[in-house]
């Protein structure tokens, strides 16, 4: 029961996040670059459930993405996906507790991320290849998720901790043993 009162409230999270993704950031871009609150959020789902949880949201919310911006089918969920399935990774191999470690994390995903939709577009769509303006779009939405996950931390790490513990047990203390 209580998985499913979470994954409810994933879903209501996810969609909160797509209103203020289209809506709100709209408003403040940075050099016309928004944050990517996605790859964030799929980050925190792979950090506190289990690797497949992570990958399964990844892929669904990136389909969601793609289909509802029209242009480009599957490469959000691919993105997404490998997030969700390298957040796990992230997890075995380093600490959830320090800020300074999340934003590493935030920031080695959001630049797998962008690497990844900029080489599937390249491969499907042939787009020209623009190395300079990519990294400077890349740089600003980095330091952009950076400001993000400082003030958000706090209120995902409590949400983070209560699946953690559904998805996981209190198995916590074993696997450093």
């Amino acid at each position: 029961m209580k998985k499913l009162i979470i994954n409810i409230l994933i879903i209501l999270v996810a969609f909160i996040i797509y209103f203020l993704q289209s809506n709100f950031f709209n408003w403040f871009t940075i050099s016309g670059v928004m944050p990517n609150l996605f790859v964030i959020f799929i980050l925190f789902i792979g950090l506190f459930s289990n690797r497949m949880t992570g990958m399964v949201y990844g892929v669904i919310i990136g389909s969601i993405l793609d289909l509802a911006i029209g242009t480009q089918i599957g490469i959000n969920a691919v993105g997404l996906g490998i997030i969700g399935f390298l957040a796990a990774t992230f997890d075995k191999n380093f600490s959830k507790d320090s800020r300074a470690t999340i934003m590493i994390m935030v920031l080695v995903a959001t630049l797998i991320y962008e690497v990844i939709v900029y080489i599937l577009n390249y491969i499907i769509f042939s787009i020209n290849v623009e190395i300079i303006n990519f990294i400077k779009i890349l740089s600003i939405e980095i330091i952009y998720n950076l400001i993000i996950v400082i003030i958000i931390y706090p209120l995902f790490q409590k949400f983070g901790y209560s699946i953690e513990n559904e998805y996981k047990g209190n198995r916590i203390l074993t696997r450093y043993f």
